[in-house]
Formats: C-alpha cells, sequence, structure tokens
C-alpha cells in the first residue's frame, strides 16, 4: 500500500506531474496535471453557439515612434442583443506586452489569464522574459488548442502587440501580431484591426496613420479608428458619456505597458465628438 500511494503521489505528497516534469510552458505542464481545465480541451456542443454567448469586437492597435499602442470598444454582443456596455477587451500580458480580445468573450478572457500565467511562468522558470516573437508562438499554440470551439462558433481571435526589447537600433520598437482561428501568426505593419468593426477601423487607420507618430498622435488616431468603427458596425460601442464609458487603451514603450486614464481618453473622444459635429454644421 506504501509503494502505491508513494508511486500515485510522488514525493512529498505531490502528484508525479508537479514535482517530474521538467519544462518552461504551463500549457504543456496543465495538459498533463489537469487537461480538463483547458479552454480548448472542454466539450462543446456539436451545434453551432456562437450567437447564445457573448462576443468581444472591435480591437484596435498603432505603432507610434516609442512604441505601440492597443485600444478597444466596450461593447459586447449576443446575437442582435447588446450583451455588456462596459466590457475589458483589453489586458497587459506582462509588463512589456499586450493583449486584445475578440470573439467568445467567456472562452477569450480565459484565455488571456492563462496566457498571462504562461508568460509569468516562462520567466521564473527560465530566469529570464521570453522574446516578444516567442510570446507571440505561444499565444498561436493557445489559439490552435481552441479549433474545436472555433468550428462551433466559439471562435477566439486576439490581437497581440508589445515592445520589442531586443529591436535594432534605428527600427521601429513596437510590433503587431494578428491571428486566425487555426492560429495562424501574421506580423502587421504599423496597424492592425480584428473583429466585426475591423473593416471599418482599418479604413480609418489607412488615412490618419503615419510613420513616426508621436504618443499624442498615435492615441488620436486609434481613437477616431474605433469612433469610425463604431459609426458603422453596430457591435461596436461608441464613446458614451452618459455612462462616462471610453475605449480602454494601452500604451507600451520603454517605460512598459501602461493602460491610459479614462479621462485622458475621454478628452482625445471628446476631441473627436466635437470636430465631426463641427463638420456636420452642428458645432
Amino acid at each position: 500500500m506504501d509503494g502505491l500511494s508513494q508511486s500515485h503521489t510522488g514525493r512529498s505528497g505531490f502528484p508525479p506531474a508537479y514535482l517530474d516534469r521538467v519544462g518552461s510552458s504551463f500549457t504543456d505542464f496543465l495538459a498533463s496535471a489537469a487537461p480538463d481545465l483547458l479552454p480548448g480541451r472542454r466539450p462543446v456542443p456539436q451545434i453551432p453557439v456562437g450567437d447564445l454567448t457573448p462576443h468581444g469586437t472591435t480591437i484596435v492597435a498603432v505603432t507610434y515612434a516609442d512604441g505601440v499602442l492597443m485600444g478597444g470598444d466596450r461593447r459586447a454582443t449576443m446575437g442582435n442583443l447588446i450583451s455588456s456596455r462596459d466590457i475589458e477587451k483589453v489586458y497587459p500580458a506582462d509588463s512589456w506586452s499586450v493583449i486584445g480580445i475578440a470573439g467568445a468573450a467567456g472562452i477569450a478572457i480565459e484565455m488571456v489569464k492563462l496566457y498571462q500565467v504562461e508568460l509569468e511562468h516562462y520567466e521564473k522558470i527560465e530566469g529570464l522574459t521570453l522574446s516578444l516573437d516567442g510570446k507571440a508562438n505561444r499565444l498561436a499554440q493557445m489559439i490552435r488548442g481552441n479549433l474545436g470551439a472555433a468550428l462551433q462558433g466559439l471562435a477566439v481571435v486576439p490581437l497581440f502587440a508589445g515592445y520589442d526589447l531586443d529591436a535594432a537600433p534605428g527600427t521601429t520598437p513596437g510590433r503587431i501580431f494578428s491571428y486566425d482561428v487555426t492560429g495562424g501568426n501574421y506580423e502587421e505593419r504599423g496597424y492592425a484591426a480584428v473583429g466585426s468593426g475591423s473593416l471599418f477601423a482599418k479604413n480609418s487607420l489607412k488615412k490618419t496613420w503615419r510613420t513616426g507618430l508621436g504618443g499624442d498622435a498615435a492615441t488620436r488616431t486609434l481613437v477616431e479608428a474605433l469612433y469610425d468603427a463604431a459609426d458603422d458596425d453596430s457591435a461596436t460601442g461608441g464613446p458614451d458619456p452618459v455612462r462616462r464609458l471610453y475605449p480602454i487603451v494601452y500604451r507600451v514603450d520603454a517605460e512598459g505597458a501602461v493602460r491610459l486614464a479614462d479621462d485622458e481618453v475621454a478628452g482625445v473622444a471628446k476631441t473627436v465628438i466635437d470636430e465631426r459635429a463641427a463638420a456636420e454644421g452642428q458645432g
């Protein structure tokens, strides 16, 4: 009996997976120790269920002279209904990167939390920070693991961006990566958008984004792109002064990932709204 107990629990009373596996991937560890906790390993109904779950919509990222910005609107939809007006869709992945979610909100948020632990686990095991390309590739693997759920309408399509600590002198340190539901990983140049309003956001960015933008100009460009997306896409929420709901915007530069204050974003949004009103003769 003692021998059986030792074999089953491992040393010091812990299961063997907690002590015998050597690796820097928390996701791989979880796949061995508790695979049912991985979002992509859970059984899903064999019918399309996309319209029955809240979905996040539009995320936008732009590079600028000192780094990269990412922002998202606050609306989540469930079919033709607004399921939430104040959801948060942009999160810090670690000190030097951010991730924005579009798609099935519940699975996406859970994936973000797992990804945050994945990066922290790697840093603790290896004693160094994963490269930006390595972070992008780790996220691609997690998305690929959710393919079964994606085929049933529970797709997660994030946008990832960060400050490249290894960027060569003279190159832009801010980088953006987009994905598809199969885990395809694509580096974007200058700007990118995902979600239902991404087409309208990209059309806006084509006209307003320029290489070497300063931080304030880049913030204005990003907020204006989200405003344009909300203007044409019913699933994207625009600025809401009544509820004081404005896009969530993160800046990632040499100082790390920082969320912009709501008052700062509100000020930019008000400028955009006032200029549009003046152009329509309502100012």
